[in-house]
C-alpha cells in the first residue's frame, strides 16, 4: 500500500512538473471579463519575453518584445524562463470626491508572470498583465533580489507592433511641451522631427520621431485604441518612437542629461502601466476609467477643502494684449519684449481685481484667478540664471493691495485661487513652497495655479523627465499636507493619478485658449476640441479656460481671433471635463447692450461636478456630443462642438428619466453662425421634452450647441 501511494505522489509530481515545464515554453493567456480582449504572453525559443492582444479573435496588437538596457550592466532581454505565475478577477465599485460622476467599476481579470533569467545572475523580472473589458494595462516588477540593487535605465524597450497602418492623431514626442496641435495622419506618415522649434513655444525638444500619450487611433474596420501610461511616478515620462516601414511603435522615455540615463531605479521597484484602450466607438473611449483604474487608491481621504467651481480672473487681458503681468509693461505679449520703458498697463490691481469680483458674485461665479499680482514679472523671461528666486509669491506690486482684495472677495462670496509661476525653477519652487502655502492658508486660499514657463532649471533637465515627475509627486504631497489644491500648468501629464491624489484637480498639458490670442500660426482650429476630447482628454481633466463671447477681439489683436462660434464656447462646459472651469473673457465682453449678454445664463448654470456623463456621438476629429447629470441638482447639460463643417445632428434624450417632463433651454449657432464669417450669431430657444423626445440641431461651421435641462416641476 505504501509502495502504491509512493508511486502515485511520485506520478503526481512529475505530471505537476512538466505543467510547469510546458507553461514556461507555452503561451499564457488572460482574457477580459467579457472575454471580447485576450492578452497572450510567452518567452521566445531565445528565452525573449513577448506579448500579442486580440480583440474578438482579431490581432491588434501583433507579437512585440519587451526589454530593458542598463547603464553598466546586461540588459534584461534574452535567457528567461517562467518560474511561476499566478492570476486573479476584481469587481469592486469605488467612488469619486468629484469628477465625471460618482460611481466607477473596476473590474479585470489579472495575470503575473514572474520571469527568471537562466544564467548566473538569474535576475527576477515580474510582469502584471490586468485585462478590462475596455483595454489592456501591464506593467514590470523589480522585486528584491540579490543581483539587481539600484540601477539607471537607458531604455526601456516596450514594443506595440500595429497590424496595418492606422489612422493617427498625434503630437510629437516633445520632452518639454504638450501644446503643439494634433496631425491626423497615417502611422507611416508620421513625422514628429518636422515639428521642431515652434516659435510660439517657450521650450520645446523634439529628439525622435516619436509622439506623445495618449496617442489615439482608428483602424480601417472602425476599431478604435488608444495608447498611454498610467501611475507614472518616480519614473520617466514615456514618449513612443515611431517606425513606419514596420508599424512599430516603441517606448522612448524622456531623458536626463545630467544623469545620462533615463530612470534610476532602487529595487524592489514597480515602473508605470503601459495602457492600451480599446473600443468599438470613439466615445467608449472618453467613457473608459480604465487609466483611473490602475491608479491606487485614495491616500487623502476627504478633500472638501476643494469645491468644484467656475472662475472667472485677470488672465486673458494679458494674452490679448490689454495689459501686462508686471507694472512696468514690459511683458507685453503682443511683443514678447523685455526691459522696454512701456506706459503701465498692469492688469492686476486692487481696483480692476474689485471688477472681476464684482461681477463673479452678480452672475453665480464662485472663483478668482489674479495673475501679475506679485512682484518679479519684470524679469519673468529672463536669462537662465535670472530666473532663479524670481517670485515669492507673498509680495504684491505697489497697485495691488492684496488685503484690501482679499477681504473685499471673502465679503461677497468669492473665493481666491493663488497663482505661483515658478519660471521653470523648480528647486527655488522647492524651498519656497512651504511658506507660500502656509501664506495661503492664513488667508483662506485652498487651491493654486502653478506654471513651469521656460526651459527647466537645472540645465539637462526636462519638463517630462523623471527628477521633474518626481518635483511634480512632490507638491501634490505637500500641497495636501496643508490642504491645498493643484491646477498645474506647463505640467508632467495626468496618468490618473488624481484618485491617489485627489488634490490634483486639473492641468493644461496641452494647446489651450490663449494660443488664440498671441500664436503667429492662427491659433487653434474649429477642429480642435474634436479632436482633444479623444486624446488629451482620456488622460484626465483640462484647464482650457473657455468662454470667449468677443471672438473678433480687433481692438486689442488685429489679426488674431478665437476660431470658433459663441455657441462652441459655450459647449466646452459640457465637452471639456474639468471641476474647475474659468469663464475666461473680460467682464465687458459679457455684456450686450449694457445688461449681462443672455447666452451668458449658460454659463451661470452649467455643472461642474457631476453625478454620471454620457458620450451620446462622435467621431475623432469631426464633432463631439457629450452628456453630464449634475451632482448636486441632478439637472443635465449637453454640449456639442464640431470642425470646420456645419453638421446636423438628432439628438435622442432617451438618458432622462422616463415618465418626467423636462424644460430644454437650447443655445444654439444662428442659421447664418460661421466661425469666421458671423461668429457671434446664436440662437436660444426653449422646448418641453421627455426620455422619448428628439430634437433637430444644426451645427455651424466651426459651431456648436449647448443645452440645460431642467425637471418640470
Amino acid at each position: 500500500m505504501k509502495k502504491l501511494f509512493f508511486n502515485f505522489i511520485s506520478t503526481l509530481f512529475l505530471a505537476s512538473l512538466l505543467v510547469a515545464c510546458n507553461a514556461s515554453k507555452g503561451k499564457l493567456t488572460v482574457e477580459s471579463p467579457d472575454n471580447n480582449i485576450e492578452v497572450k504572453f510567452a518567452v521566445s525559443k531565445v528565452g525573449a519575453p513577448f506579448y500579442t492582444v486580440q480583440f474578438k479573435n482579431n490581432t491588434v496588437i501583433d507579437t512585440s518584445f519587451i526589454s530593458f538596457d542598463f547603464k553598466e550592466l546586461p540588459s534584461l532581454k534574452e535567457g528567461f524562463k517562467v518560474i511561476n505565475t499566478t492570476r486573479n478577477t476584481v469587481n469592486e465599485t469605488w467612488q469619486m470626491p468629484w469628477g465625471e460622476q460618482i460611481d466607477v467599476e473596476n473590474n479585470y481579470n489579472e495575470l503575473v508572470v514572474y520571469l527568471e533569467e537562466e544564467t548566473p545572475l538569474k535576475r527576477q523580472l515580474n510582469i502584471r498583465f490586468k485585462i478590462y473589458n475596455d483595454g489592456v494595462g501591464f506593467r514590470y516588477e523589480f522585486p528584491k533580489q540579490e543581483n539587481i540593487k539600484e540601477v539607471l535605465i537607458t531604455d526601456e524597450n516596450t514594443e506595440f507592433n500595429l497590424t496595418e497602418d492606422h489612422t493617427v492623431w498625434w503630437i510629437p514626442g516633445d520632452w518639454d511641451i504638450y501644446e503643439h496641435l494634433y496631425s491626423e495622419t497615417k502611422f507611416s506618415e508620421i513625422d514628429a522631427l518636422s515639428k521642431a522649434n515652434h516659435e510660439n513655444l517657450a521650450a520645446t525638444y523634439i529628439p525622435e520621431n516619436a509622439v506623445n500619450t495618449p496617442v489615439t487611433m482608428k483602424t480601417s474596420t472602425g476599431l478604435h485604441l488608444s495608447f498611454h501610461e498610467a501611475d507614472l511616478t518616480n519614473y520617466a515620462g514615456m514618449t513612443l518612437k515611431v517606425d513606419p516601414s514596420t508599424l512599430k511603435m516603441t517606448s522612448e522615455l524622456v531623458g536626463s542629461e545630467r544623469m545620462k540615463g533615463k530612470a534610476k531605479i532602487t529595487v524592489p521597484f514597480n515602473t508605470p502601466w503601459r495602457t492600451i484602450q480599446i473600443a468599438e466607438s470613439a466615445g467608449d473611449l472618453i467613457e473608459s476609467k480604465m487609466i483611473l483604474n490602475l491608479n491606487d487608491p485614495n491616500e487623502l481621504g476627504d478633500v472638501d477643502y476643494f469645491t468644484p467651481m467656475k472662475y472667472v480672473g485677470i488672465w486673458w487681458e494679458m494674452h490679448i494684449g490689454k495689459s501686462t503681468w508686471d507694472m512696468e509693461g514690459s511683458q507685453d505679449m503682443n511683443t514678447w519684449t523685455q526691459g522696454k520703458s512701456r506706459t503701465s498697463r498692469h492688469g492686476a490691481t486692487t481696483e480692476n481685481a474689485k471688477k472681476y469680483i464684482d461681477f463673479a458674485a452678480e452672475n453665480g461665479i464662485k472663483g478668482l484667478l489674479v495673475e501679475g499680482w506679485n512682484t518679479g514679472w519684470d524679469k519673468w523671461l529672463a536669462e537662465a540664471d535670472a530666473r532663479e528666486g524670481l517670485f515669492d509669491f507673498m509680495t504684491p506690486y505697489a497697485d495691488y493691495n492684496f488685503e484690501e482684495v482679499k477681504n473685499y472677495a471673502k465679503e461677497k462670496g468669492i473665493e481666491i485661487i493663488m497663482h505661483h509661476e515658478t519660471s521653470a525653477a523648480p528647486l527655488t519652487y522647492e524651498k519656497q513652497m512651504d511658506e507660500a502655502y502656509n501664506f495661503m492658508k492664513q488667508n483662506g486660499i485652498n487651491s493654486v495655479k502653478t506654471g513651469y514657463v521656460g526651459e527647466i532649471i537645472p540645465k539637462g533637465e526636462y519638463h517630462h523627465g523623471q527628477w521633474m515627475v518626481n518635483h511634480y509627486h512632490k507638491v501634490l504631497v505637500e500641497a495636501a499636507k496643508k490642504k491645498i489644491a493643484i491646477n498645474a500648468h506647463e505640467p508632467i501629464k495626468a496618468t490618473g493619478k488624481r484618485r491617489t491624489y485627489p488634490n490634483a484637480i486639473a492641468r493644461e498639458g496641452l494647446r489651450g485658449q490663449e494660443f488664440n490670442a498671441w500664436a503667429t500660426d492662427g491659433g487653434n482650429p474649429p477642429n480642435h476640441i474634436a479632436t482633444v476630447a479623444f486624446t488629451r482628454m482620456l488622460s484626465g481633466p483640462i484647464d482650457f479656460t473657455p468662454g470667449v463671447f468677443n471672438i473678433k477681439f480687433d481692438d486689442y489683436k488685429k489679426g488674431n481671433q478665437v476660431n470658433t462660434t459663441l455657441a462652441h464656447q459655450l459647449a466646452l462646459y459640457v465637452v471639456i471635463y474639468s471641476p474647475l472651469q474659468m469663464a475666461c473673457d473680460l467682464p465687458e465682453h459679457y455684456l450686450l447692450d449694457g445688461k449681462v449678454h443672455p447666452a451668458f445664463q449658460f454659463i451661470t448654470d452649467v455643472g461642474v461636478d457631476w453625478q454620471q456623463s454620457k458620450v451620446l456621438e462622435g467621431e475623432i476629429g469631426d464633432f463631439v456630443v457629450i452628456a453630464r447629470q449634475e451632482k448636486e441638482t441632478n439637472n443635465w447639460f449637453v454640449g456639442g462642438v464640431t470642425n470646420e463643417e456645419a453638421r446636423n445632428l438628432t439628438i435622442n434624450f432617451d438618458f432622462l428619466e422616463e415618465g418626467k417632463t423636462y424644460t430644454a433651454k437650447m443655445y444654439k449657432d444662428a442659421e447664418d453662425a460661421h466661425w469666421d464669417n458671423n461668429p457671434q450669431a446664436y440662437t436660444i430657444e426653449s422646448k418641453t421634452i421627455t426620455a422619448a423626445s428628439n430634437i433637430d440641431l444644426k451645427m455651424a461651421a466651426g459651431g456648436g450647441f449647448a443645452i440645460s435641462i431642467v425637471e418640470n416641476n
